[in-house]
């Protein structure tokens, strides 16, 4: 799974890099377009801390390439999304385009709760999304249709994010957001099949639901075009999934840190 997650980025990259970086005469936020904050393309690596299964309260660690990035200023990369800008507003400020997600799946070895279950596999995502910045900060939303066939579910995001510090080294942004799953999503990553079942662990069918998350990424600049990335983020799970019987705690938190370069 962590090699189809840097194979993927690597794809992403050789396929957007032959586009020049070129930032138009507009009136975009570039420091919260996206929920790490950034005025220049930034390159680098970074450890992710997440949990090992669906609700679990042990954690893995995970190496990943750090890209954010706009290409020509119509395609773009954000962490593990993509995607390309298709109608935009004058100023730019609304913009509707199409983007791909890669999402997490997991070993059910690493899980005390899950150990004799099946994996749940790695997939990407893919829909619309619609972008909108406003004076009290930048609204975000996509529906995502698993292509990878892992699930065949669906998801819609949306994703508030307002800028809190914005001084020349250090600049800190806090977002909010709210998930809708289907019930093919939430019973993928979730749910227990007739033959996952074990004395402890009886069969669950998982109905759609819907999760919030608050967090928090900052960077600081350690030069004047290196950069030290970090975040944070707690996920409270629908009760469709809090209620499975592989959730240890429906509080999930994710942290990274890692370091850039601008370009």
């Amino acid at each position: 799974m962590k090699n189809s997650v840097i194979l993927y980025v690597i794809s992403v990259v050789a396929g957007l890099t032959i586009l020049s970086p070129a930032y138009a005469n507009d009136k975009i936020d570039r420091e919260t377009e996206t929920a790490i904050p950034r005025s220049k393309n930034l390159y680098g690596i970074g450890v992710a801390l997440l949990p090992k299964t669906s609700g679990s309260d042990e954690f893995r660690v995970l190496a990943l390439p750090i890209i954010n990035a706009n290409y020509g200023d119509r395609f773009y990369i954000n962490a593990l999304q993509a995607g390309v800008w298709l109608l935009d507003s004058d100023d730019k400020r609304l913009r509707v385009g199409m983007a791909t997600q890669a999402r997490f799946g997991w070993d059910a070895a690493d899980g005390k709760l899950t150990r004799g279950m099946n994996n749940r596999d790695f997939t990407l995502d893919l829909g619309p999304a619609v972008r909108w910045q406003t004076q009290y900060g930048t609204f975000n939303a996509q529906w995502g249709f698993d292509i990878g066939g892992a699930s065949n579910g669906q998801t819609v995001e949306l994703q508030y994010i307002k800028n809190l510090i914005r001084a020349d080294k250090f600049k800190l942004n806090a977002s909010l957001g709210v998930n809708w799953n289907n019930n093919k999503f939430n019973n993928y990553y979730f749910g227990v099949g007739a033959n996952e079942t074990s004395q402890l662990r009886p069969a669950y069918a998982a109905g759609s639901g819907t999760e919030f998350k608050l967090g928090a990424n900052g960077s600081y600049a350690l030069g004047k075009d290196s950069f030290v990335l970090f975040g944070t983020a707690v996920t409270r799970l629908s009760d469709e999934q809090a209620n499975s019987p592989i959730v240890a705690t429906r509080m999930q938190p994710f942290a990274y840190l890692g370091y850039s370069i601008a370009y």
